[in-house]
């Protein structure tokens, strides 16, 4: 076996074994019936009324969640400490839908329903570019000085004037291990011929494609057109001959847990949950020819209210002790310098943990998307739509 195999095993494994000590809070969000997601979200999340002074909008399953008293215990102390009233709603799905939502007000300088947003990289850099975020007042985060020096200066906001990192992602492979008990590391074996049918991809290009190249063996940080569409024939390919069953955006997980499918190009922090719910039945697994890794930030839209009280949350989850406490639960890479050191007290187990912070090996499988000129964002998302069957 391969060193790079043996460092892959041991993440394997501390997923697994960590899988046995988390709490469910899925059996709860299930538990609400016919309830909708953001009712529910708002009655058992911090201040939910419609007088809330933040409303901050979200992926799912991004945030700590005590299920037993049905409350988010780090937002539950900020707004004890802070008097300020939050509404979270776990309103994304995948980026392109969202924003769907909200450009149309963003247009008319409308209020859109939200103070704080979550998007990833490639989604923030549209918000900043066409005057949809708000500068940040730094004087009001002077925990921003926190952020990790890799994800202090970006291309789309070299000053970080716009936005901050709110938790860092893998794109890999994700199975179930009692379907595919040898495991899911190369794209041969996710379209092994049992696996058709049941398999799904993300809807974000920038995964499943980053993923389908890096197999094809190309740089994605400096892809070419013809390398690009190579990867959009063989994705198409692969859903006219019947692998792939549906591109989808976050939900893909129901479908994991349905057993509708069995194997998924997806995120790091989803497969961590997964496991963590069903008795450690899933995997995730960094592809041997590289995956992915972006972030989804924090921004303030164009339209939102109460930008003070907005920068002291942001602030406030870039205190170490609070992002280690929010990486405890969700298992994403988090951003903060000083969150690994306060890790030892939140959980000991955690603080070696390669999904919350991957060491140079790891990081050293992970490439970077390209960032895309406007035209080629059009481009290129009319072509992986368009092979998507939309």
């Amino acid at each position: 076996m391969s060193q790079g195999m043996s460092e892959q095993d041991s993440m394997l494994n501390e997923l697994k074994a960590l899988a046995k000590s988390r709490v469910s809070r899925r059996s709860v969000l299930a538990g609400a019936g016919a309830v909708g997601a953001g009712s529910l979200l708002a009655a058992c999340g911090g201040g939910g009324g419609s007088d809330a002074d933040v409303r901050w909008g979200n992926w799912t399953l991004y945030l700590d969640y005590d299920s037993d008293a049905k409350v988010y215990p780090t937002l539950e102390d900020f707004i004890s400490e802070t008097g300020i009233n939050v509404k979270y709603l776990e309103d994304y799905n995948d980026n392109d839908e969202f924003y769907g939502k909200v450009q149309g007000q963003l247009k008319l300088n409308k209020d859109i329903g939200y103070d704080l947003i979550c998007p990833t990289d490639w989604m923030a850099a549209r918000y900043i570019r066409l005057g949809y975020a708000q500068k940040l007042d730094k004087a009001n985060i002077p925990n921003s000085k926190n952020i990790i020096d890799s994800l202090a200066s970006v291309p789309y906001d070299t000053g970080r004037d716009y936005s901050l990192t709110w938790q860092g992602i893998m794109g890999g492979f994700t199975w179930n291990k009692e379907k595919i008990p040898n495991g899911v590391r190369t794209l041969d074996d996710l379209f092994a011929p049992a696996n058709k049918g049941k398999i799904e991809v993300l809807s974000e290009l920038r995964d499943t494609v980053g993923v389908i190249m890096m197999a094809q063996g190309v740089d994605i940080s400096k892809f070419t057109a013809d390398q690009y569409y190579n990867a959009i024939d063989f994705l198409e390919k692969k859903i006219s001959d019947g692998f792939i069953r549906q591109v989808k955006g976050n939900d893909y997980k129901e479908d994991l847990i349905s057993g509708d499918c069995v194997a998924v190009i997806g995120w790091s922090g989803d497969a961590f949950q997964l496991a963590a719910e069903n008795d450690g039945k899933f995997d995730f697994a960094i592809p041997e020819s590289g995956g992915t890794i972006s972030a989804d930030n924090f921004i303030i839209p164009s339209t939102a209210q109460n930008k003070d009280k907005v920068e002291q949350l942001i602030n406030y989850y870039y205190d170490p002790v609070v992002a280690a406490k929010v990486a405890a639960y969700v298992n994403y890479i988090t951003p903060v310098k000083g969150a690994q050191e306060a890790m030892a007290d939140v959980d000991p187990s955690l603080v070696d943990n390669e999904l919350i912070f991957p060491s140079a090996a790891t990081q050293s499988k992970l490439q970077v998307f390209r960032a895309l000129t406007p035209a080629e964002e059009t481009e290129f998302t009319d072509a992986f739509q368009k092979a998507a069957g939309n």
